[in-house]
């Protein structure tokens, strides 16, 4: 496969400039975010911002936009209307700078089965310019778990080692966002734990994080922010300080019924 066909669409290049010094900004605001597929329209007019060391949980039922709004974020999927800042960046201008920005765990793991878990990463760093990308890989393998199993082809995995290697790929150039669909998906009690811990030094070193999840319980002890969609919008937005688990269920079904 040639570096224009990369899972992730991002061509080898050189690392991202500096992005504008701008700490007290958010470090993704979307404004009027609107997104349809077939006429059929899927996000209606998303407003949201996420400022660093921030987690915000996004909620929502099936078919209500999340996973869309969260390639978009990524640069996977082209927006429709509205307007969506990275970093200072804009997504649709600056898209290749954007991605330097992004780390992205989603169902789909965007690893190549073909390759060996060592090989996949240091694909990917060298797609991403990191500095002394084979000893970041090999230190990111033994930090998830996988150092014993670095020679191994991914298609020889179990669905929570591609997950855990999925965490390396996202982590691999330090991206000062996090954007997690779903990102426990085939992982163990161990497997949570490592990523609570992956999550807690994401935020310390001032990165954010936009996930989504069907356990509410974890939604509301993860994050710091509620945001559920429904209809394509964000019908409820909130400080999880100022909730518990009953408010949260009973929020929650009021808003996707």
């Amino acid at each position: 496969m040639s570096t224009q066909e990369t899972p992730l669409g991002v061509p080898l290049m050189a690392p991202a400039k500096a992005a504008p010094n701008k700490q007290t900004a958010p470090i993704i605001q979307i404004m009027d975010l609107k997104k349809s597929f077939t006429l059929k329209p899927i996000l209606r007019g998303i407003i949201l911002e996420i400022r660093p060391g921030e987690r915000v949980a996004l909620l929502g039922a099936n078919g209500t936009g999340k996973t869309t709004l969260l390639r978009i974020i990524a640069g996977l999927t082209q927006p429709g209307r509205g307007s969506i800042s990275i970093c200072g960046f804009d997504s649709v201008h600056d898209a290749q700078q954007i991605r330097h920005f992004v780390g992205f765990v989603a169902h789909q793991p965007y690893l190549y089965e073909e390759l060996t878990a060592l090989e996949n990463l240091l694909f990917f760093a060298r797609m991403y310019g990191v500095e002394r990308g084979s000893e970041r890989a090999r230190m990111l393998l033994q930090r998830v778990g996988l150092e014993r199993h670095a020679q191994e082809r991914v298609s020889t995995f179990s669905r929570g080692m591609v997950q855990r290697l999925a965490w390396a790929r996202a982590l691999l150039h330090a991206p000062k966002i996090l954007l997690l669909d779903e990102p426990d998906t085939g992982m163990d009690q161990q497997g949570h734990e490592l990523i609570d811990t992956l999550l807690d030094e994401h935020t310390a070193q001032g990165g954010c994080t936009l996930f989504t999840t069907h356990q509410l319980e974890r939604a509301l002890h993860g994050s710091d922010r509620i945001v559920i969609l429904a209809g394509g919008r964000i019908v409820f937005q909130r400080s999880t300080a100022a909730l518990n688990l009953e408010m949260l269920q009973r929020i929650y079904q009021e808003a996707t019924q």
